[in-house]
């Protein structure tokens, strides 16, 4: 083999070494930038027992007077609190709702949709990939009463 050959075979493995390196810290930096992070939980508007996180910035509270199911609702906003497109269910925060007494009632699970239940209260939260949602939902004496 030719000095030439060993030069460009040298040459190949160092711009593939280089290649590899660059690709592995696009790769790990793509996942320390889409975690979340979580400052401490404050209590809900909702209910004094729905743990929110505490840099978690509100941005829009509803209520739905005539929906069948949702009370009320407010919407929060945290950053890759669902991970890419929303795809993955905080577990330290939902960890924290399990600590606090709500159970997840996962056969009732739509997607990203989760329901919670803790006594008589029934929730929904939905998670998205920067905001989240949290629905206090009807319980079943509610809608009851309100179909007559």
């Amino acid at each position: 083999m030719s000095t030439k050959g060993v030069r460009i075979g040298l040459l190949t493995v160092s711009l593939l070494s280089v290649l590899l390196l660059l690709f592995f810290m696009f790769w790990t930096q793509r996942f320390t930038n889409s975690t979340y992070e979580i400052k401490g939980y404050v209590s809900s508007a909702l209910h004094r027992d729905i743990p929110v996180p505490a840099n978690a910035r509100l941005i829009e509270s509803a209520a739905y007077s005539d929906h069948p199911t949702q009370s009320r609702s407010e919407t929060y906003e945290l950053k890759h609190i669902g991970g890419e497109q929303g795809l993955y269910p905080p577990e330290a925060y939902f960890q924290k709702l399990h600590d606090a007494g709500w159970t997840e009632l996962k056969d009732e699970r739509m997607g990203n949709v989760h329901i919670l239940n803790k006594a008589e209260v029934r929730i929904a939260i939905e998670i998205q990939e920067n905001t989240f949602r949290i629905f206090l939902l009807h319980s079943d004496q509610d809608r009851h009463q309100n179909l007559g």
